[in-house]
């Protein structure tokens, strides 16, 4: 059996300037045009662990959506998430930790608990950093 081909359905297109961590980033479509700061610096821009926890955060809720059709219920319109990326440092080596606290207002906890659960597996950015990241999913 062979895999099938994927299709694209979207690829998003960045340039970051020299500087990286303080420089600017910019998309090929002009949607996204940023200043980027190290962490705790004295620049006013985001940085990369801010730019992730919010992909991440916003896949994981339309992952969410997703599991709540197949199970023919709705997502709350206040769904929200809090996510925390950490930059980290042991032994002069560099990796991140993350935090995702998922607030499904409304919704029994079990089933909030499944959409979590099924939003995990099947988040593109969930499945990107399985085993790379220690991650910690607590639903409030």
């Amino acid at each position: 059996m062979t895999a099938s081909t994927p299709k694209i359905l979207y690829t998003g297109k960045t340039r970051t300037s020299s500087g990286g961590r303080d420089g600017d980033a910019r998309s090929d479509d002009g949607r996204l045009a940023i200043q980027l700061s190290s962490p705790g610096g004295k620049g006013t821009g985001t940085n990369p662990e801010q730019l992730f926890a919010a992909g991440w955060s916003a896949c994981f809720i339309g992952a969410m959506g997703l599991a709540a059709n197949k199970l023919q219920v709705k997502v709350p319109a206040d769904t929200a998430i809090d996510a925390e990326v950490d930059l980290a440092n042991a032994d002069g080596a560099y990796f991140l930790r993350a935090r995702l606290h998922v607030s499904l207002p409304g919704l029994e906890r079990e089933l909030a608990q499944s959409l979590v659960d099924a939003a995990h597996q099947t988040c593109p950015y969930s499945k990107a950093i399985r085993g790379n990241v220690d991650v910690v999913i607590t639903l409030v």
